[in-house]
């Protein structure tokens, strides 16, 4: 007989600044000092170490703000690929303790634990075995939430932060819930907290008191119905265990405004290169791509296209691209930011069926290309146009 159903389930595990994190441990002398990864000029901060936290760096912090705040910032550029690598190696350790977990991004993932209570004990029992396997294994540390649902597991992480771990009872949910702030309560950004500020409303125990009347009149019908049940802890979502992704992009802000169509063309052919191996990677093709530039004057545009077949080629990618770019007759214009992304995706095996009389060689020399940086790295193999970067 199965034992019951632990009242505290759900974990969510989010590790502590992470891409900063996996940086200093590449790198000891980067410990213990303030890193902020991401690529400096106008770029903006992937993520701060909990020292350069301290002065108030955040994530998407624009780098020269951060620089500003705190003038000793080490600036780390990121390494995604390194960080993709950790990742599968994280899930790989929450997979050797439950089936059902559902990642959420590189570095966070809900886990359901209830079926794994009698091979290793309790929930709590559990969180505290993955982060000692996870400081163990990855030299790296992790945030735990335990709780009897996805939102305050969730909610029990950012609480631990850093480097710990919150056991909310289900008993104790109405009494933990009650003195937070609204902006807690998963969806409320700045505008709708300002909403219900101006009717005294800033405690979460104060949405809960209020008639459900007044917060449709204040919120609209369909978020003071979701702010309701969730100032009283309820959430009913389950666990998925995967999801695929929708779509895959990359994109650039430059240190200076380009207005040269032919390092627009290089760039994006930098993109495709790097989202055509995320999509080999995921053994996924995509339908659609996408083009998105925004303007010296932060007007943003984007142009989408789909493909007649779908494509995991950065060839493909890059052609596309092009085209888009050269519907729009730019004429000098200047652009701060360029990104490239690939939609509709399709498992990779219907890509290359429905292309089984084309010539592939491009597709061939790209994987070959993949092989190869597998091996000794990713500046093994590039495109001569990318040589002179």
């Amino acid at each position: 007989m199965s034992p019951p159903r632990p009242p505290e389930p759900i974990l969510h595990v989010d590790m502590d600044a992470f891409y900063a994190s996996v940086a200093a441990r590449e790198d000891s002398s980067l410990a213990g000092r303030p890193i902020a990864v991401g690529n400096g000029g106008r770029g903006v901060v992937a993520s701060a170490s909990y020292e350069a936290r301290a002065y108030g760096v955040r994530s998407a912090m624009p780098m020269a703000r951060a620089l500003r705040l705190c003038p000793a910032l080490l600036v780390v550029r990121p390494d995604f690929a390194l960080y993709a690598r950790v990742s599968e190696q994280l899930r790989e350790i929450f997979l050797s303790v439950t089936p059902l977990v559902e990642p959420l991004s590189l570095d966070e993932a809900f886990l359901d634990v209830a079926g794994s209570v009698r091979l290793f004990g309790d929930p709590p029992a559990i969180a505290a075995m993955l982060r000692r396997r996870i400081t163990a294994e990855l030299a790296l540390t992790a945030s735990v939430g335990v709780a009897p649902n996805k939102f305050l597991a969730k909610l029990c992480s950012g609480k631990a932060k850093p480097d710990g771990v919150l056991h909310l009872r289900a008993s104790d949910v109405g009494a933990f819930l009650a003195p937070l702030g609204v902006r807690d309560l998963w969806g409320v950004g700045e505008q709708t907290a300002a909403k219900l500020d101006r009717f005294g409303i800033r405690r979460v125990a104060d949405v809960a008191a209020t008639p459900a009347a007044t917060l449709r009149r204040i919120v609209g019908p369909a978020a003071a119905e979701q702010l309701a049940r969730l100032a009283v802890g309820a959430d009913d979502r389950s666990v998925v265990p995967y999801e695929a992704a929708k779509g895959m992009s990359g994109e650039e802000t430059f240190e200076r405004d380009v207005d040269d169509e032919d390092v627009l063309r290089r760039e994006l052919l930098r993109l495709a290169e790097k989202v055509a191996r995320r999509l080999r990677r995921g053994d996924v093709a995509a339908r659609t791509v996408t083009l998105k530039l925004r303007y010296a004057n932060f007007a943003t545009v984007t142009r989408a296209r789909t493909l007649p077949a779908p494509t995991d080629r950065a060839t493909d990618l890059h052609r596309e691209a092009v085209a888009l770019l050269a519907a729009l007759r730019l004429e000098r214009v200047r652009v701060r930011l360029i990104g490239l992304g690939a939609t509709n995706l399709v498992p990779a095996g219907a890509a290359r069926q429905l292309g089984l009389l084309d010539d592939d060689r491009w597709g061939l020399l790209e994987r070959a290309a993949d092989t190869a940086r597998g091996r000794f790295g990713d500046a093994a193999v590039t495109r001569g146009a990318l040589l002179d970067d």
